[in-house]
């Protein structure tokens, strides 16, 4: 028995029964985790000098690059950061190709380019905007200081989260700072990405036009290649119109588009990090359910709003209503064609993000003037059509802490991936901003944290 046994043990020992090595990355995976570490670096760099503040590779390498999507994550440590010049960042990742290449232009951020460009040929023309603005001011507490620095603190001693990494927390409370605190190496002038903060930020875009009369959310979008095609289509004896035609910027606003979204959140990360450009992809998607018939977060939504209002852009681009608010130190970063990527690709500063929560708990009106309709506040925050399972609703961009004990029913969110969250409670006049760089599979709990805030601050 004693010989079959380990007769039986070599055989599986055996090279025929050696575990098969992983398949080597295809060179596809390879040139995407070049595009994420070149733009990324890229980003992080020059938008922090353009604030006045400064990274280090170093730093970014060990938040903004640790636990990232884990196809790309080991190939992102590995790859080392090459040339970083005035025109940006490049990124070896094949011996036979360009490195990736993030441009950068000077205010207005970084844009990753096509896998096989040589280097930045494209100038992207939008003006930036740095006016002077009546810097945020501090104030006592109102409330309970020991408690409030107590839950500050839990933020960065991982209290809401094991393994969760914050790098900045501000608390407005009444317009005033009441709390503000750095992880080492960030600091009131270091821009981080938004992540999908960025879709809140959208959709005050979109408000801002419906308050300048340019846009109703509740009409069709236009977006030119439907539209067209079923204008074609419709004069045609064959062929019916295009039916995504049909969706409006309300659907699009609220996840409701009914399009095909084959992975949690629609990643996009050709756009993302690849060098296609939105409007290539984002109107190719079709349709899989009636519009407003369910909800399903997706980028590709968001892109496509942005998409739906691109021609307001000439007049009022998005720096125009961050310099309204005074957000300095902000930036929307767009495609390598000009493209904003609304869904995700946005630069700010834990404070301007408390200028930008500030806006909405002041009903839409900054400095005496009205910026967004009287009934904005109302519209995204009210739930409408298909909802998401889980602790948070949503409205039309923001996510609804209707659902959580011990948090007013008016409390509305914007929420980020690694753990960006700012949350705007209304009735109670407070904001609350958290910053992260969490690793994949680590979450901060943001209504724990807003729970513990409120109650120091009641």
């Amino acid at each position: 028995m004693r010989i079959l046994i380990l007769a039986a043990a070599a055989a599986f020992a055996s090279p025929a029964f050696a575990q098969t090595p992983a398949p080597a990355p295809s060179a596809s995976v390879r040139a995407m985790a070049a595009g994420y570490k070149a733009l990324t670096v890229c980003s992080a760099l020059k938008n922090a000098e353009d604030a006045g503040g400064s990274r280090t590779i170093e730093s970014i390498e060990a938040n903004e690059l640790i636990g990232i999507y884990p196809e790309l994550d080991a190939l992102v440590r590995e790859m080392p950061v090459g040339e970083v010049t005035e025109d940006g960042v490049s990124v070896a990742w094949d011996e036979t190709m360009p490195p990736r290449f993030a441009a950068y232009t000077r205010l207005q951020g970084c844009r990753i380019l096509p896998v096989g460009s040589t280097g930045p040929r494209w100038h992207i023309d939008h003006e930036g905007y740095r006016p002077s603005a009546r810097p945020l001011e501090e104030a006592p507490v109102h409330g309970n200081t020991a408690l409030l620095t107590e839950a500050v603190s839990g933020a960065f001693g991982g209290e809401f989260g094991e393994g969760v990494n914050t790098t900045a927390v501000v608390v407005l409370q009444d317009g005033r700072i009441v709390a503000e605190r750095y992880a080492e190496g960030f600091g009131v002038d270091t821009p981080q990405r938004t992540w999908s903060v960025a879709k809140s930020m959208a959709g005050t875009i979109v408000g801002a036009a419906v308050q300048r009369g340019e846009v109703d959310v509740h009409a069709p979008a236009q977006i030119a290649d439907w539209v067209s095609q079923a204008y074609l289509d419709s004069r045609s004896d064959f062929g019916d119109p295009d039916p995504r035609a049909a969706i409006t910027l309300d659907q699009l606003m609220r996840m409701s588009s009914g399009l095909t979204s084959d992975t949690a959140g629609n990643r996009t990360d050709a756009i993302y990090f690849g060098g296609v450009s939105v409007d290539e992809q984002v109107t190719t998607w079709p349709l899989i359910a009636q519009p407003g018939s369910r909800f399903r977060y997706a980028n590709n939504d968001i892109l496509l709003a942005t998409l739906a209002i691109d021609r307001t852009f000439y007049a009022h681009p998005p720096a125009e209503l961050f310099g309204r608010l005074g957000m300095e130190d902000t930036v929307a970063e767009t495609d390598w064609r000009g493209n904003y990527v609304l869904s995700s690709q946005v630069w700010s500063t834990a404070r301007d993000l408390a200028r930008f929560g500030q806006l909405y708990a002041n009903d839409g009106v900054w400095e005496g003037e009205r910026i967004l309709p009287e009934n904005w506040l109302e519209y995204v925050s009210t739930p409408s059509g298909p909802q998401p399972d889980g602790p948070q609703g949503y409205g039309a961009t923001f996510w609804l802490m209707n659902r959580s004990e011990g948090i007013p029913a008016d409390t509305i969110s914007a929420n980020g991936n690694r753990g960006q969250y700012v949350v705007i409670v209304p009735s109670r006049n407070i904001v609350i901003v958290r910053r992260g760089e969490d690793p994949t599979g680590k979450r901060f709990d943001p209504i724990a944290f807003t729970r513990d805030v409120l109650a120091a601050l009641d």
